[in-house]
């Protein structure tokens, strides 16, 4: 029976291996956010910082490992069986949720997830032994612990919200975006601020749980907190102003890479909790065991072998350095809080829309209230930096950067020395969020989106906390009955899932790539590339265009509904790109010199006209689907026959078009007419014959709804192609006029 629970208990290590990559690969996003935001350093130097810290805290934190043992129930009221599969239990279901949340680039807390996970695999077990001995669940659970957890991490999102909206709005008042004059004079002051909380954020954070707390210097600053705070600030003020006076060296930067330091080293020395934990506890739990204890002696302190935590620090390094999901994390908090505009990667919402014109209306209401001076001169002060074309700008700048550290870092270490519990992740990512409204990174084109992607975060954040519970309360119900079979069967599914989700990852990466490329390329149409990009994006329009019209007809004749659900993909994803184009159409007219002007016209009419038949060919695969999807009646065979001769004839009329701009034979205008004639006089002729159909009670009313639909959507991308292809045609006559005109000019 020994070895079985040997072989679990290296399933436990194991397991703890894949937690740390998946564990560190969220994580990171605290502590790499605001140096890689604002370019505080290579990217190579902030890494080597981040190492250092994680590698630090790791090996300093054997003070946190009772958490997990002791911290969500009672282990004195379970056997060693109990405790085993609550544990195996947890690590299964930690792996699955967060590879899940790096999977889609979402942040959330390693620390939820492990009190929840604690808490459904406990409750699950206490509920058979209720069963099996009676009693009651609350004799088995820590109640009081897990509540106060709760309350405290939900209290924590709040609070580190506006800190981070109220100091990020003084910060900016103070500094301004161009902040090189105020900075030679009180860039010290500012320093001093923050090398002394995030210095004692280190002593506070990173070394109270550890190993270090009983040296007798790290003993006395923690008990001197008030003196070692005026010392610091003071001597740090004094070395700063040296420094800015005597050199160059920026001091922001020095702020922002020792900031990450400390939350790194705090993010290891507190978080390896959440991945190494429950193993060690495991581990702990297996030695009692077999000295014939009971798990009473888990309650006491137990001293961790230094070795685990230098095997986690260095796992955690090489993660931190090899893994694409910690990069996804890092990037959406990035791209959330920049402050330029550009590729967003969330739509809109409901909500989302609501909240951004409450915002406005409440500025609105502001402004009338406030002097129009002061007004204007707080204004002044959030007038953004202009940056040079070929100069590459950070997402916001070293001042945000420096007050999400400092802000973070303090709250942290003020809940951590009352004893309050909060999450490390959720407190950086709010107010990195907070710093961010308040710095008006959130313009009135991006808000809405910005907006729906914090929702979507914050929300993710709830759904953790419900799927932890559920999972491990189902995965410990199924071990209980099912035994080492059942956890042979999870342990496959853990490995089957993680190698799902690595190429679900490696999908969304390459669409996502994809997605920024082409905004790229719609950002940098010039005069010299205009009429070739923009021609490529109109033929990959209509290409899509005549796809879907072939296909969609097809698959409604089969009543195929998967296909049919790809063809109305199809039939969006070209209202999105148009939809795109529609609206970069204007920052390309700004880029473009006067006289070519007369060819952004007609770009205009191009975009419109593509505009209009993206429009109808999604709204027809949403109505074809729709029917198919309910199982409606499909047409009769006069019906059908009706639809596919004109839809061939439709087919040709567009391969036609798709031929006169790719070999700019535009003088073949007229016969696309008479095609484009033809097609709506059949359509004409459909309609008719259907009435008499109608007349004759041969259909249903659905039925006919649905065919008239199709016969108009023809109709109307019959006439907005050419228009497509004659406003092409203006375009390139334009375009070319000028290029000549110009080569004339210089010749």
């Amino acid at each position: 029976m020994d070895n079985i629970y040997i072989i679990i208990v290296g399933i436990l290590f194991l397991l703890a291996i894949a937690d740390l990559i998946v564990g560190v690969s969220n994580d990171a996003v605290n502590f790499l956010v605001s140096a890689i935001g604002s370019k505080a350093g290579t990217f190579k130097i902030i890494m080597i910082m981040a190492s250092l810290g994680v590698l630090i805290g790791a090996i300093f934190s054997d003070g946190m490992m009772e958490v997990a043992r002791k911290g969500i129930f009672h282990p004195d009221k379970f056997g060693f069986e109990d405790i085993i599969i609550i544990f195996l239990a947890v690590m299964l279901t930690d792996i699955i949720l967060l590879d899940f949340f790096n999977t889609f680039g979402f942040p959330t807390s390693t620390t939820v997830s492990l009190v929840f996970e604690l808490l459904g695999a406990a409750v699950a077990i206490s509920i058979m032994l209720v069963v099996k001995n009676g009693g009651n669940v609350a004799e088995y659970i820590n109640s009081n612990k897990a509540l106060a957890i709760i309350g405290g991490i939900l209290f924590s999102v709040i609070v580190a919200f506006i800190s981070g909206v109220f100091i990020q709005w003084i910060a900016r008042i103070i500094f301004s975006f161009n902040y090189e004059k105020s900075y030679k004079y009180i860039g010290a002051i500012w320093g001093g601020i923050a090398f002394t909380s995030i210095t004692l954020f280190m002593f506070i954070n990173g070394f109270k749980h550890s190993v270090l707390s009983e040296n007798p210097i790290i003993r006395w600053i923690l008990e001197h907190k008030f003196y070692v705070i005026i010392i610091s600030f003071v001597f740090w003020s004094l070395i700063f102003q040296l420094l800015i006076a005597f050199t160059k060296i920026n001091i922001l930067k020095i702020v922002v890479l020792l900031g990450t330091f400390a939350l790194a080293m705090a993010f290891a020395g507190n978080d390896l909790v959440n991945f190494i934990g429950v193993p060690l506890a495991g581990f702990s739990s297996f030695e009692f065991f077999k000295a014939g204890e009971d798990m009473s002696a888990l309650s006491g302190s137990v001293k961790v072998n230094p070795y685990f935590l230098i095997i986690a620090g260095i796992v955690m390094v090489i993660t931190l350095w090899t893994s694409k999901k910690a990069r996804s994390v890092t990037d959406t908090s990035v791209n959330l809080s920049r402050q330029n505009a550009g590729y967003e990667r969330f739509g809109s919402s409901q909500v989302s829309r609501a909240l951004v014109r409450w915002a406005i209306q409440t500025g609105e209401l502001v402004n009338k209230i406030v002097p129009e001076k002061l007004s204007k001169r707080i204004n002044n002060r959030f007038q953004f930096k202009i940056y040079q074309p070929n100069e590459e700008a950070p997402a916001f700048d070293l001042i945000r950067a420096s007050v999400i550290l400092v802000v973070s870092s303090i709250l942290i270490a003020l809940a951590t020395s009352h004893k309050l519990p909060l999450s490390t992740t959720y407190v950086t990512f709010m107010v990195t969020m907070g710093a961010s409204l308040s710095d008006r990174a959130w313009g009135r084109e991006s808000a809405v989106y910005r907006v729906t992607g914090v929702i979507s975060v914050i929300s993710g954040w709830f759904f953790t906390a419900f799927v932890a519970f559920t999972v491990a309360f189902v995965i410990a119900i199924i071990i209980y009955f099912g035994g080492t079979f059942a956890i042979g069967i999870m342990v496959s599914l853990d490995i089957f899932l993680i190698y799902r989700s690595r190429l679900i990852h490696k999908k969304r990466l390459a669409q996502e790539a994809e997605e920024i490329k082409k905004y790229n390329e719609e950002q940098e149409l010039t005069e010299k590339n205009i009429f070739d990009v923009s021609t490529l994006k109109v033929l990959e329009q209509i290409k899509n265009t005549d796809i879907f019209i072939e296909n969609s007809f097809k698959y409604f004749k089969e009543q195929d509904r998967k296909e049919l659900k790809k063809q109305t993909k199809l039939a969006n994803d070209v209202k999105k790109s148009t939809k795109e184009l529609k609206q970069n159409i204007f920052n390309t007219v700004q880029t473009l010199k006067s006289n070519y002007l007369q060819s952004a016209q007609y770009y205009v009419q191009v975009v419109d006209a593509m505009r209009d038949v993206a429009n109808s060919i999604s709204y027809l695969g949403e109505r074809i689907y729709e029917h198919i999807n309910n199982n409606h009646q499909i047409f009769c065979e006069s019906q059908m026959n009706e639809i596919e001769k004109i839809q061939v004839n439709l087919s040709i009329y567009i391969k036609e078009c798709i031929y006169v701009i790719e070999s700019k034979k535009f003088n073949a205008i007229e016969y696309l007419r008479d095609l484009r004639n033809k097609v709506i006089v059949e359509i004409e002729s459909a309609k008719k014959q259907q009435f008499e159909i109608i007349q004759k009670d041969e259909t249903d009313a659905l039925n006919n709804d649905l065919f008239f639909n199709i016969l108009t959507e023809y109709k109307n991308v019959a006439l907005y192609v050419v228009r497509a292809v004659k406003a092409e045609r203006k375009f390139y006559l334009s375009a070319r006029q000028t290029i000549m005109k110009e080569i004339k000019e210089k010749g």
